[in-house]
């Protein structure tokens, strides 16, 4: 087993966990809106999709993909028609939440009421539609994961960036799905929207400037 190479993946895999982006943006706005399970498994859907993203480079799938010109061009609409319509629906939150205006400081935090399924499936599109993330993980074990590297390692190599989603992500879901933590940002709550919004919507318009 390669102990070098799973340090070095593991490295490159935490530096791309804390970057921001969609999946961040998405966990941030469930831990925050919804309910502790629901927020947890919208991380834990993440971190699958990641766990696929994985297998599918490591077997070679993704390459196929990625080389099928007509079969990535598939992949980045459909990417860019999930990250749009996600990117719309938080913005469109946001104008609700403005024209209500100012939110009483009695008022009880109220939940957008998403069941653990549909946070689970959120998480699980989100990355896994994100043709950006499937050429991330191409361009990393294109580099990293030669003919040479026996099967152990690859094994362990799924398994730790897998374990290192679940960390990061249920920890963050963790974190500011505590009531006193939803409590004090649910102010913030139509700017959350707003940034996930446009994040994603972002996301989806370089997907599609690139098919241009």
């Amino acid at each position: 087993m390669d102990l070098s190479l799973l340090v070095s993946l593991a490295v490159i895999h935490s530096v791309a966990l804390a970057s921001p982006g969609p999946d961040f943006a998405l966990v941030v706005k469930m831990a925050s809106q919804e309910k502790r399970v629901t927020a947890v498994a919208s991380a834990i859907g993440i971190s699958v999709a990641i766990l696929l993203h994985t297998l599918l480079s490591l077997t070679g799938v993704s390459l196929v993909i990625k080389s099928s010109n007509t079969l990535f061009i598939i992949v980045q609409v459909a990417g860019a028609s999930y990250l749009g319509w996600m990117g719309i629906n938080a913005i469109i939150s946001t104008l609700q939440n403005f024209k209500s205006r100012h939110i009483d400081k009695e008022t009880p935090l109220i939940f957008n009421q998403l069941t653990p399924r549909q946070g689970f499936m959120q998480g699980l599109y989100t990355n896994l539609l994100n043709p950006k993330a499937m050429v991330f993980f191409i361009t990393l074990f294109s580099a990293m994961i030669t003919p040479e590297v026996n099967l152990a390692t690859k094994v362990c190599a799924a398994i730790t960036l897998l374990v290192l989603s679940l960390i990061w992500f249920v920890f963050i879901a963790l974190v500011l799905s505590k009531p006193s933590i939803q409590e004090k940002i649910r102010k913030a709550t139509p700017v959350i929207n707003l940034l996930t919004g446009i994040l994603f919507f972002s996301v989806a318009l370089i997907i599609v400037s690139g098919l241009l």
